[in-house]
């Protein structure tokens, strides 16, 4: 699944997670695609269930691609 970078920075940060957020700003690409960078978000503290999560509620809406 890819999805863009600010998109994601947005979400985090409307939850709290500033911390998170700024990891994803510097380390993460533009466009994250989920499974080439899981590496990545690993790094960052956010795992693919994590990120499926915050999918699945809805959180990042029409922002995401096949």
């Amino acid at each position: 699944m890819k999805l863009d970078r600010q998109e994601l920075v947005r979400v985090l940060r409307t939850e709290g997670d500033n911390d998170t957020a700024d990891r994803v700003e510097a380390q993460l690409p533009d466009r994250i695609d989920t499974e080439r960078d899981a590496d990545a978000l690993a790094g960052v503290g956010l795992d693919r269930t994590q990120l499926m999560a915050k999918l699945a509620g809805g959180a990042l809406g029409g922002t995401i691609a096949p």
